[in-house]
């Protein structure tokens, strides 16, 4: 059920920035882990980034170590995902979710996560 909102994408060309947000209207999410994942054409669900609820342990995967950080402000209720050196491949649908089963892996499918959004298109060209 999608109750977070995803905002910051956009149009970029290669090597730029972005700022992803999400917000959790009228939902407390202080104990929950944090996941970005993302949908591009024709592919799976894929991770992101990732935070447990005190903001002191993340995840990436290995493309993207080194180019993106997630964190987390729990008295705004916010997530955060900072993209650096955006490649053309990071181009697709971001979507913030939270967990609150303690589980440190991602699953298959945004509909297994307790809440997710509407999810914010990221395009990077060339």
């Amino acid at each position: 059920q999608a109750q977070l909102a995803e905002s910051g994408g956009g149009l970029v060309q290669a090597g730029d920035s972005l700022r992803l947000s999400c917000a959790t209207p009228g939902r407390t999410m202080t104990t929950f882990t944090m996941w970005w994942l993302r949908y591009a054409p024709a592919k799976v669900c894929e991770l992101v980034a990732a935070v447990k609820w005190h903001g002191a342990r993340t995840s990436y995967p290995d493309s993207a170590k080194g180019r993106s950080t997630i964190s987390r402000d729990n008295a705004k209720n916010t997530v955060y995902l900072q993209m650096n050196s955006l490649k053309p491949e990071d181009t697709a649908v971001y979507y913030c979710a939270a967990d609150s089963s303690g589980r440190w892996y991602a699953y298959t499918t945004l509909d297994e996560y307790d809440y997710w959004g509407q999810g914010t298109q990221v395009t990077v060209s060339l």
